[in-house]
């Protein structure tokens, strides 16, 4: 959250000219072959000193600091439209697959200055940076390699074939496929389909003195009210285990994610469950959990959405802050802004009486993006072509 510590960090290895914590990323073996994604950047003016589109990559020269956060990416063009899609990114700089010096190779550090420049342009091998295209009003799209959140697989004849499954399957944001140099021989040929989450991710704890809640922009919707078990946890096999507000935006997550069968919330620490087992659900009595099923063919229930969490800190992913005199007018300034999402608004109960009535106005990226990226001989990654024009 803004005021206090924004990403807790990790202590490892990095060169001095990247200036930012941050946590290990798996390493293999590369082979990039051209996939494509068709994004729309936003025609945005956040800087009238940076208002020019620069779409120059300058490759080995650092950024040096300014860091607004860091994310996994699979090249430097995907590094490019997830600073393009930040609401206050400026410029970026991607490490690279041939980056030797730790193992920090595929993140993208985005970056801001109140001037719109770098302050410094280090040289550094093993590294590209570039500028966002906010500014520029286009669209393009990229080669990538990459893998992870898989939620179907099954047998092609070729990559292509991969991708047209991919872009036919409207949950497929991107795809892995196999080829037939691959080692194991009997995962040969295997495409697997991979989606992003189109609810809001964030990290959640609990905290003194602070209000936080979610956009209103997005309208409510009221398809019957969702059956939750109070004091029940599902004791089947989680698939994954994530942060959320509420037992209902646990259930947002449940039903977006293509393998939940149902979930276990626990108020207690925040932790969303989401289980796996299609078979049978057992259950058991205990305190402070709440448990659910998905909606699979329903619209979602979003009037969680109106809820605010009195001493419930939404961690990050901070836009700005602006100085009010209650939550009501954060969530009004959050719902007018396009880009917020969420917010975080410290009332006259924070323990920093210098922080009070700070309204954090925030965003997580939502554009296509896998959850890691690795390296990994005869393997072929790439995203859906639905909105490329042609298939």
């Amino acid at each position: 959250m803004g005021g206090r510590a924004e990403v807790v960090s990790v202590e490892r290895l990095k060169p001095a000219h990247l200036d930012v914590d941050c946590f290990p990323l798996l390493v293999q073996t590369p082979n990039l072959v051209t996939c494509h994604i068709f994004l729309y950047v936003v025609f945005l003016h956040l800087f009238s000193a940076s208002a020019e589109c620069n779409q120059q990559f300058l490759e080995n020269i650092d950024f040096q600091g300014t860091d607004i956060m860091f994310v996994e990416s699979p090249d430097a063009e995907h590094c490019q439209m997830i600073c393009t899609q930040h609401p206050t990114c400026l410029f970026f700089t991607f490490v690279r697959p041939d980056w030797t010096q730790d193992t920090r190779d595929f993140s993208c550090y985005l970056k801001s200055t109140p001037t719109g420049t770098p302050n410094v342009q280090t040289l550094l091998l093993g590294v590209t940076s570039g500028y966002s295209l906010k500014s520029c009003d286009t669209s393009q799209c990229t080669n990538t390699d990459f893998l992870g959140a898989d939620y179907k697989t099954f047998f092609t004849a070729d990559y292509e074939e991969c991708q047209r499954a991919c872009t036919y399957d409207p949950n497929c944001q991107f795809f892995t496929f196999i080829n037939e140099l691959f080692t194991q021989q009997n995962m040969r040929y295997k495409c697997h389909l991979k989606f992003s989450w189109p609810v809001p991710r964030l990290k959640v704890k609990r905290f003194q003195g602070v209000v936080s809640g979610f956009s209103h922009r997005i309208p409510t919707v009221d398809p019957g009210t969702i059956k939750l078990l109070p004091n029940t946890h599902f004791t089947v096999s989680n698939v994954l285990i994530m942060d959320a507000a509420s037992p209902e935006h646990c259930h947002a997550f449940c039903s977006a994610h293509l393998l939940c069968a149902a979930f276990s919330y626990s108020s207690e620490d925040f932790k969303c469950y989401l289980k796996t087992n299609w078979d049978y659900l057992p259950s058991e009595a205990k305190d402070g959990f709440t448990s659910g099923l998905p909606m699979r063919f329903c619209q979602p229930d979003s009037r969680w959405l109106q809820t605010q969490f009195e001493g419930v800190d939404f961690l990050g992913s901070d836009i700005r802050f602006e100085l009010m005199d209650d939550p009501d007018s954060c969530q009004r300034t959050c719902t007018e802004d396009p880009h917020c999402q969420f917010y975080t608004y410290l009332t006259e109960d924070f323990d920093s009486s210098s922080r009070r009535r700070r309204c954090y106005v925030k965003s997580t990226i939502t554009m296509p993006a896998p959850p890691e990226v690795a390296k990994l001989d005869n393997a072929v990654s790439g995203f859906s072509r639905r909105n490329c024009g042609s298939v």
